[in-house]
């Protein structure tokens, strides 16, 4: 027993060793403080989940005196099936209230057999936005998202980033609905729940998990 208590140890104290895996669950209901939370562009409320309301333009949620690098973002989000005014997701790695990646998703694009192929977006602004990025690499930094939730309910996503690499899972999937490349050279930055031109949207259960070494 002695023998497996120090070889544990000794993986987790050598500079070598495998990375260490950091959990923080945030108290969404500080969402209204804004000791705790800067909010963009929106109104913000708390009521079991965090809701930003619509407005003109993008805007976001996001914490204070948190950096976020390489590491899991899990949350549960809900959008609605209204086109064109339903744009949901996350931002990560931000500098500022306009430089940032974000991973969004279209709900009223999940069941659409026409338009289902840009369920999910991967943007990096303020260079690459959604629409440049269909311009120059259609079909790349957009995908359909499997399994198709229900564009009025809750869905849980899972976005691991690994610099540049990102991976975005939908319900309990072991198979990434996107995967795409970081157009941007941050590696980290502040993180936040984010909406679209013309959106609001729901948010809850938001787990982090960062590595450590």
């Amino acid at each position: 027993m002695k023998k497996l208590i120090f070889l544990f140890v000794s993986l987790f104290a050598s500079g070598s060793c495998l990375a260490q895996e950091k959990v923080m669950i945030p108290d969404l209901s500080n969402v209204v403080n804004p000791e705790k939370w800067t909010v963009f562009n929106r109104k913000v409320s708390f009521d079991q989940a965090v809701y930003l309301d619509a407005a003109p333009e993008q805007g976001f949620a996001r914490m204070k005196g948190f950096t976020f690098g390489n590491g899991t973002i899990e949350l549960d989000i809900r959008g609605k099936d209204v086109r064109g005014a339903s744009f949901v997701g996350i931002a990560f790695h931000g500098v500022n209230d306009n430089t940032y990646d974000c991973i969004y998703f279209r709900p009223f694009n999940f069941m659409d057999p026409d338009r289902k192929g840009h369920s999910v977006q991967y943007i990096s602004h303020p260079g690459h936005t959604w629409y440049s990025l269909r311009e120059n690499y259609p079909e790349e930094y957009e995908n359909p998202v499997t399994p198709v939730p229900d564009p009025e309910k809750w869905f849980h996503a899972r976005i691991e980033i690994n610099h540049p690499l990102v991976k975005v899972y939908v319900g309990n999937s072991d198979l990434p609905s996107l995967e795409v490349k970081q157009l941007s050279s941050q590696k980290s930055g502040w993180i936040g729940f984010w909406t679209g031109n013309g959106s609001d949207g729901y948010f809850r259960n938001l787990k982090i998990t960062t590595e450590e070494q």
